[in-house]
């Protein structure tokens, strides 16, 4: 069974989802990939302590502090590739951004691969079921270009600006 919540930001709503303890999924309303069907189906819980805590970060986070992923109980549902490109997400440093190539040549050497293709990196950071938390919006297109983001490319630029301003 899952459990949804939503919660207001500045950038509208986001919706939450989890099993019962973990936190499963984090959206902005109307996001590429956004799961209408799980959430259908989910029961409203807002009480959830899962669901206290990561609006608790959201606020902290939307105030330019820097919450730590780790703060939270995660649970993204996906492939092994995925959870691989995803842990490194969690890795780029507060207000610092990344690129597709530069996550791709992390995984091959970490396999022992000649290269990655950096649009497979791509699929698996547009998928990132977690939002925000799971940092895919600090990924950069070769040259540092401003490439694509699941919840609007306006959000990604709002949200690189405000960890810029909360870097200290």
């Amino acid at each position: 069974m899952y459990y949804k919540s939503k919660c207001e930001s500045p950038l509208g709503t986001i919706f939450l989802l989890s099993d019962g303890v973990f936190l499963k999924g984090l959206w902005f309303a109307e996001q590429k990939y956004f799961p209408y069907d799980i959430l259908t189906g989910a029961v409203d819980k807002d009480d959830l302590d899962i669901f206290i805590n990561t609006k608790n970060w959201l606020c902290r986070y939307f105030s330019k502090q820097n919450p730590s992923p780790s703060e939270l109980k995660l649970a993204p549902e996906g492939s092994d590739f995925r959870h691989e490109v995803w842990n490194i997400l969690m890795a780029v440093p507060y207000g610092e951004v990344t690129s597709y190539g530069e996550i791709a040549k992390i995984i091959a050497k970490r396999h022992g691969q000649k290269s990655m293709s950096a649009q497979a990196v791509g699929g698996a950071v547009g998928h990132n079921p977690i939002s925000i938390v799971i940092p895919c919006h600090r990924v950069v297109g070769a040259n540092g270009n401003l490439t694509g983001y699941a919840g609007g490319i306006d959000k990604k630029i709002y949200l690189l600006n405000l960890e810029s301003q909360g870097k200290s």
